[in-house]
């Protein structure tokens, strides 16, 4: 799957008549020598389509709920959009652990990642929320939305300059799939018991505002990447994960808000307590 530097990149004849170009992406082998890899890795862009189509299904069915004639209809609509937007958090997590696993992380798959994210964890969330509760506040609504968007796509654009200094044990900013998490999770939850989002506008006004300004805030938050999931635990380790799976599948557009609020809720006052420290 590499060459040689020297030696030139020359499509076949066959290649040459196709439409789109080969992916040639510049490397370093183990001697630290420059070299020249052709095609991309298929196992982790897998996921990371995945992830992106989730997001997409997302914005699809958002757009199908405030067409819907029948609040019904429509709420059942923005549970699908809140519920893909959590299966692409799944499938986020999945794509990075196998590139590090089956040792095929690639710059093609850094950036196809961070694009896959800003539409289901940026653009996805802002017009769930906007078509549940934002719309009828008119230009505010929507000037709210584009707020959350700014804040992932800033924050991803942070995110991928910061990758080889920043401090692997926490996030700088609230993390745009958490972000999308509180968004996803407040229609969900009130959704599912039919609760109109016109109803809590100004309240879902605040929560998108604070998670597009935590997402570009220099809180740090928890990364959880010292978690050693390859060593051994106590037995009472899958204990509690079996717990946490049942509790979490007891309720979960319920549990998973708690969840993600928490999370969110965290940073500030961790931030809080450091400075109380500091002055103390």
């Amino acid at each position: 799957m590499s060459e040689r530097p020297e030696e030139p990149n020359k499509p076949s004849d066959a290649e040459s008549l196709l439409p789109v170009d080969e992916h040639v992406e510049e490397g370093h082998d183990a001697e630290g020598r420059k070299v020249r890899h052709r095609g991309i890795y298929l196992l982790p862009n897998l996921f990371t389509t995945a992830n992106l189509f989730a997001g997409f299904y997302s914005i699809i069915s958002s757009m199908s709920a405030q067409s819907a004639g029948d609040p019904r209809e429509a709420s059942k609509y923005f549970a699908i959009a809140a519920i893909a937007i959590f299966v692409a958090m799944v499938l986020d997590g999945l794509d990075g652990r196998v590139a590090r696993m089956t040792n095929t992380q690639s710059a093609f798959g850094a950036e196809y990642d961070s694009l896959s994210d800003m539409v289901a964890f940026g653009v996805a969330p802002a017009l769930l929320a906007f078509g549940w509760a934002l719309a009828d506040m008119g230009k505010i609504g929507w000037m709210v939305a584009f707020i959350y968007v700014a804040g992932a796509a800033l924050r991803l654009a942070r995110f991928n300059t910061q990758v080889g200094t920043a401090d692997k044990r926490y996030f700088i900013g609230l993390a745009s799939p958490a972000a999308a998490g509180v968004v996803a999770g407040t229609v969900w939850a009130f959704s599912d018991f039919g609760i109109q989002g016109s109803k809590l506008s100004f309240l879902v006004a605040l929560l998108v505002a604070a998670a597009g300004m935590l997402m570009v805030s220099n809180i740090k938050y928890n990364s959880f990447k010292e978690l050693d999931l390859k060593g051994r635990v106590p037995f009472v380790a899958i204990l509690a994960v079996v717990l946490v799976f049942a509790v979490v599948f007891s309720d979960p557009p319920r549990i998973l808000l708690l969840i993600f609020l928490a999370y969110a809720a965290s940073g500030p006052i961790q931030f809080l307590l450091r400075g109380r420290r500091r002055k103390a």
